[in-house]
């Protein structure tokens, strides 16, 4: 898990709509940084998608504020990946906001989920997994991806596969129908101070 300890419930990712995964998309080598990545973004498309706050973080990686249209924050640690020529965010959250006594966290699970990144400018162009698609897949093709199936009325997927069969996974099926959805389009916004957001990963 990458060495964090942050922890987030699993059903509270699913009811997100994301797919959960228990192992990271990445290994270092696989890291990448794109400096454009860092702003503010939001759904062209939609006024109640809420907005994306991209933050350098040390080292190449970036820190990701997601606030709703009720004003309700989560804060994520996210990692840009390359596999082949395509482009991922990992995000794993860093600040679930949740109960913290020892009892209560023993019932919790952290947990990665993957976006794919189309391009980056001049629009962001992300695209979630498509849960009920993926589901189906699966359903389908156990064998495909290891997984375990969460049934609690309606059947949930939690990813177990590890980091190198995610990678090999998506070398062969992210471009797959029904992986991932359509690509949601997100146009960069100015910050309300006017002020352009630091990048401690530049070089000075």
């Amino acid at each position: 898990m990458n060495g964090k300890k942050n922890l987030l419930l699993i059903f509270g990712v699913l009811l997100a709509g994301c797919v959960p995964s228990l192992h990271p998309l990445y290994t270092p080598k696989e890291v990448v940084y794109d400096p454009k990545l860092i702003g503010i973004w939001a759904d062209s498309n939609s006024s109640d998608s809420g907005t994306w706050e991209f933050r350098a973080a040390e080292p190449n990686s970036y820190t990701m504020i997601y606030t709703d249209k009720d004003k309700k924050v989560g804060t994520f640690g996210v990692h840009l990946v390359k596999i082949d020529e395509m482009l991922f965010l990992d995000l794993f959250p860093t600040d679930p906001n949740l109960p913290q006594n020892g009892f209560y966290q023993l019932h919790l699970l952290p947990v990665h989920t993957f976006m794919k990144v189309d391009q980056i400018e001049p629009a962001l162009k992300l695209r979630f997994m498509d849960v009920d698609k993926f589901t189906k897949r699966l359903e389908k093709n156990p064998a495909l991806l290891k997984h375990e199936v969460l049934k609690d009325g309606e059947a949930k997927i939690v990813l177990t596969a590890s980091t190198k069969e995610l990678q090999e996974f998506m070398r062969k099926h992210a471009k797959d129908e029904g992986v991932f959805g359509e690509a949601s389009d997100m146009k960069r916004m100015l910050p309300q101070d006017g002020n352009k957001l630091d990048d401690p990963n530049a070089k000075k």
